[in-house]
């Protein structure tokens, strides 16, 4: 039974009038040893506080980055070994802002960078290439037959002779475009990084590795002055430095999350302004604040006891936990302040509400969890770890927002006048006076007339979101890092590559696999030839690179460059000996045994339309050419790692929102034990979910890993609102109460909060907007976006659904 009124309910006043023996096992549990539940709640916060402290890590991964088990990425993983350069690796630009790359000072700060990156931890130093590399070679046919050796000369000493001889030998070795800039003023340095530390056996520390490269950038090209380094301006000294890849793009957005810890700051202060200005009451807000920090500190414990590691992605799950934990809080605290403005002892309040709202709660947070856990199927470990640590962080509230709130309050109870000033705007409510025209104005939507127009425009916006929403795209939408801004140094840096280099760093390679010796096979070969030549028929292929290339190279070479030997022959000697040739100056094109040869695309972005589109072409060709003999699989290459995870995001997607709904329907359908209600507490989420998805499309957002878990997130947050304000709705319906009256009281009890909760909690992630992380900003506007329209489609959407769906008088 809700005591909404004075005088439905007798109030007791006195402790000694109440029945301690009275609820259910766990209220008596909880309530009748209120000092030990307490007291164990601290030192389980002081255990799992030192365990945050000392042990939880900001540890990313290349490997959780990509779907583990999707064919694709199976393949790579199974040939990484033979595939160096194609997978994690970085590309390091050095400039000469004060002429060419022709310069004695500039070959010589080349060396030294090379030599640093060389013996940097974490480097696959085999396969590292550069200007200074001895793989790095040149070839050329004499009267003699073949000549070649090293691009830079065996005996440079930084002369003039030297000089010439190292420009004779760039031009010689067809590198012009892929490790010299096309118009000479700078040089590249591939370099391959490892998957796990050669020394240690640990996986790379990308947030040292990155701090090491701007090392080498603040003492090359800011020659030390740290004040011009943390301007973010290029430096004005005669060397710039570019770099990218996956391992300094992960060290930008580690740097990145000290904003976001201020931006974390500024959530809890905005939240606590918020509730104090509504509540008046400086203990019982503070209090709300604390139980939701408490559940980020228990989480965070946990995580860290459990062996886990946060990484750029799930760091922002302790805010979604404080964000949830706030919402649960503030009902109990509002419920508790009624009762105590009625004359309610405190104790007694604080039992009446945990009776009241326990259940809903409860419901509201396995929905939660599960919606978190559904998150799971999706085969991207970094998703699967967010699940996990989403899901310790909603179970944790149980004990801190739902049971340890209601106790806290139990003692040191809510200030009179904000307990008095609370019952005031309850009858202002009833009486419709004051602020409660404002929320009389909210039960108008129980009536027909405005229930039809609100149900019009509410299908209407549906209709059109749907519409809208079907042209969202999975993946990347622009070049370059889009989790970052477009003027962060790592873009800018992306754009004068791309600029100035004719070969991309977005590989894409299709592996051809054989038996032993079989990719010199003249039948292999010719696929190959076909192979890339289809993918050169596509707009965004720069250009394609194979063993047919160097096979062609080599045997024109050994007829003294005759063009019309520039083919594939036919027999087998001489390509065997084009390939033993080609295993000296591109050791990369084959493996030992040549039983491995990729196809590498050089793509102009790895935009998601790029993707699909080469990853249909090569998939085509791979059913229609494979056979028993030779196997074309899909793909290396950072562009293919990339188009294998956007075809797990795509078919995530829409499954993924599917048992979401799924579960959280069971819930509500448990609680509410009605299939009408489940529908009203549904409906406004789903229409929601689809103007998320218009507005991605409007603000150009793909679906990529970074984005999936907003929408089923904003799912799991969105149904607490439904599931507090229904469940009161519907207790007093089944008690006799009319519709319209009762969802008056249940707007009186829990729906003024349903708004508070989604102000504060939009206040506090649209802050995110000012961040420098990219996808934190896409976050945190979608995300103000959803809590905003789930309290709107509470507070409008569920009177008007209930008039068709609810509107019977039970007696």
């Amino acid at each position: 039974m809700v005591d909404l009124k004075q005088g439905e309910m007798p109030v007791i006043r006195e402790l000694r009038d109440f029945d301690a023996h009275s609820g259910n096992l766990l209220e008596r549990l909880v309530f009748n040893h209120r000092l030990l539940f307490l007291s164990i709640i601290g030192l389980v916060t002081l255990l799992l506080g030192y365990l945050a402290a000392t042990r939880l890590e900001v540890r990313p991964s290349f490997e959780k980055m990509i779907p583990q088990s999707q064919p694709y990425i199976r393949n790579y993983l199974d040939n990484r070994a033979a595939l160096r350069g194609l997978g994690n690796s970085l590309r390091v630009v050095v400039e000469s802002t004060r002429g060419d790359i022709f310069d004695p000072a500039y070959l010589d700060v080349l060396k030294q960078i090379n030599d640093q990156m060389f013996l940097t931890p974490g480097v696959d130093r085999a396969w590292m290439k550069s200007l200074w590399s001895p793989a790095v070679r040149w070839t050329e046919v004499t009267e003699e037959g073949f000549q070649g050796g090293p691009v830079m000369p065996d005996g440079y000493d930084g002369g003039r002779a030297s000089i010439q001889q190292l420009r004779q030998n760039i031009a010689r070795a067809g590198i012009v475009g892929s490790l010299v800039a096309n118009d000479f003023t700078s040089s590249m340095l591939l370099v391959p990084l490892l998957d796990r530390d050669s020394a240690t056996g640990k996986g790379i520390d990308y947030r040292q590795f990155s701090r090491a490269l701007d090392a080498l950038r603040l003492t090359y090209e800011y020659q030390g002055d740290r004040q011009a380094y943390a301007s973010g301006e290029a430096g004005n000294g005669p060397i710039r430095v570019h770099v990218i890849g996956f391992a300094k793009l992960v060290g930008d957005l580690i740097e990145g999350l000290q904003r976001v810890m201020l931006f974390f700051g500024l959530a809890v202060v905005t939240a606590f302004g918020i509730i104090l200005a509504y509540t008046r009451c400086l203990r019982s807000s503070l209090l709300v604040i604390l139980c939701s920090l408490l559940a980020v500190v228990w989480q965070l414990g946990i995580v860290a006891w459990l062996g886990f590691a946060l990484d750029p992605y799930s760091i922002l799950v302790p805010f979604l936990i404080f964000a949830i934990g706030v919402s649960h809080a503030t009902q109990k605290m509002n419920g508790i302040m009624q009762d105590i403005g009625r004359g309610t002892h405190r104790q007694i309040a604080a039992r009446n509400t945990f009776r009241r709202l326990f259940l809903a709660g409860v419901t509201a947070l396995l929905s939660d969890a599960v919606g978190f856990a559904v998150l799971m199927l999706i085969d991207i470990p970094v998703i699967k770890d967010l699940a996990i640590t989403a899901s310790i962080g909603v179970a944790v509230l149980i004990f801190t927002s739902l049971l340890m709130m209601p106790v806290a309050l139990s003692y040191v109870g809510v200030s009179a006048k904000a307990a008095a000033r609370a019952l005031r705007e309850d009858r202002q409510v009833v009486r419709e006076q004051g602020i409660g025209r404002l929320w009389r104005l909210l039960d108008r939507f129980t009536e027909r007339r405005w229930a039809s127009v609100t149900l019009l425009l509410a299908a209407l916006a549906g209709v059109g979101a749907f519409a809208v929403s079907r042209h969202l795209q999975i993946g990347d939408l622009d070049a370059g890092a889009p989790e970052l801004r477009a003027d962060s140094r790592y873009n800018r840096d992306n754009a004068y590559i791309t600029a100035n280099y004719a070969l991309s760093s977005d590989l894409f390679a299709v592996m051809i696999k054989t038996a032993p010796e079989g990719c010199l096979n003249y039948r292999t070969l010719v696929l190959a030839d076909r192979l890339a030549w289809s993918l050169q028929q596509h707009p965004g292929v720069q250009a394609t690179a194979s063993l047919v290339d160097a096979v062609r190279q080599i045997t024109a070479g050994s007829y003294e460059g005759n063009p019309k030997f520039a083919s594939l022959q036919r027999n087998q000697d001489v390509l065997n000996y084009a390939a033993q040739q080609a295993s000296v100056n591109a050791p990369e094109l084959f493996n030992n045994d040549c039983s491995l040869m990729p196809v590498i695309a050089f793509l102009k972005d790895h935009k998601a339309r790029t993707l699909d589109e080469v990853v249909a072409i090569a998939d085509g060709f791979a059913k229609a050419n494979s056979s028993p003999d030779r196997q074309f699989l899909l793909a290396a290459g950072s562009a293919g790692i990339e188009a294998a995870t956007n075809i797990v995001v795509r078919d995530a997607n829409h499954s993924m929102l599917f048992y979401v709904y799924a579960a959280v329907s069971l819930f509500c359908l448990i609680t509410f034990r009605s299939w009408r209600a489940t529908l009203v507490a549904i409906l406004p989420l789903m229409l929601t979910s689809m103007l998320c998805e218009a507005l991605m499309v409007v603000m150009g957002i793909g679906v990529k890993v970074a984005t999936l878990p907003v929408i089923a997130l904003g799912v799991g947050i969105g149904v607490d609102y439904a599931l507090y304000l229904l469940s009161v709705q519907l207790q007093l319906q089944r008690a006799g109460f009319p519709l319209a009256q009762a969802y008056q009281q249940a707007v009186a009890f829990t729906g003024k909060v349903v708004a508070l909760v989604g102000v504060t909690l939009a206040a506090g992630v649209v802050t995110w907007v000012w961040s420098p992380i990219k996808f934190q900003a896409d976050m945190g506007i979608l995300l103000t976006f959803m809590f905003l329209w789930n309290m709107l489609g509470a507070l409008l959407l569920i009177p008007a659904l209930s008039h068709f769906l609810l509107n019977e008088r039970r007696r």
